[in-house]
């Protein structure tokens, strides 16, 4: 199936370029989720009409991304948690807790940017979280567990 990007899509390409994806990824996913258009004479028209606009929000969408990451960068955020005998959480410290305190603390932040490629923290320390902003945009937070008095 031949469909129109309309974002960029890691590892598949840029907007406007036409690329050939499985029937199922371009009707279920691409399509659906306003990433793309079927590959039509119709649609090649209009994105051509469009194409400049496009660039222009995407090239918006880096700058802030950018200017986001600055901020991040230079955050430290700090949890308290409970912590168990064995000096463990109870719970863990997961991708929602940190958006929350990040958000908290000023930058604004989706769960859903947050990587945590080893899973929560289950443990007090000092962490490096990575977060996702962008297809280009990448920055870190330093978060510390800390054990919670109590």
């Amino acid at each position: 199936m031949e469909v129109i990007l309309l974002e960029e899509i890691r590892k598949l390409g840029e907007p406007g370029q036409q690329v050939s994806v499985k029937s199922g990824y371009g009707r279920n996913f691409l399509i659906p989720g306003g990433k793309a258009v079927p590959a039509t004479p119709e649609n090649r028209e209009k994105f051509e009409s469009q194409k400049a606009e496009l660039e222009k929000a995407e090239a918006d969408a880096l700058t802030t991304a950018q200017a986001r990451a600055r901020k991040l960068d230079a955050l430290e955020v700090t949890l308290s948690r409970k912590t168990s005998s064995e000096d463990k959480l109870f719970g863990s410290v997961g991708a929602g807790d940190i958006a929350a305190a990040v958000t908290e603390a000023g930058v604004e932040i989706s769960k859903h940017e947050v990587r945590l490629p080893e899973g929560p923290f289950r443990q007090p320390g000092e962490y490096q979280v990575d977060v996702h902003l962008h297809g280009d945009v990448d920055a870190q937070i330093k978060l510390m567990v800390i054990a919670e008095d109590g």
